[in-house]
């Protein structure tokens, strides 16, 4: 399964002992594939820095980069889908370029890729993604 997390979604799930750690742990197995972008790997850095320190950030971002289940894609377009906050943008370019199964996210400013219908992106919500993923650890 291809998946681009989008920060948020990428920070609860590192905790461990969040809620949410079943999807890092995926992540970590090999049951999920992890697609990054430069602009959402910067991303990534800066907002965990901001939430922790350099030394965890730094950590992070060798283990993103160094991983087999990591696809750096190349964003050879970008959409400029989401207007009212065009930072979000990076993850629809990530997920649309990298053909991602899902993007998750549960940040409203999104929604409006249900809307419009083209390109097509499968929006999930971070829960609803845990629960596929607790499904597809289970599977064997």
């Amino acid at each position: 399964m291809r998946v681009v997390l989008d920060t948020t979604s990428l920070l609860v799930s590192i905790g461990r002992q969040s809620k949410y750690r079943p999807i890092f742990d995926a992540f970590l197995k090999g049951k999920i594939q992890l697609l990054i972008s430069n602009d959402v790997i910067n991303e990534y850095v800066e907002k965990i820095e901001e939430k922790t320190n350099a030394i965890v950030a730094e950590n992070i971002s060798n283990l993103l980069m160094s991983s087999p289940d990591v696809e750096k894609v190349e964003i050879y377009f970008k959409w400029s889908i989401i207007s009212k906050d065009a930072d979000d943008n990076k993850f629809v370019d990530c997920a649309l370029n990298g053909q991602a199964n899902f993007l998750v996210t549960d940040d409203k400013h999104y929604n409006i890729l249900k809307k419009i219908g083209f390109p097509p992106i499968k929006i999930i919500r971070t829960p609803a993604f845990l629960e596929k993923v607790k499904k597809l650890i289970s599977q064997k």
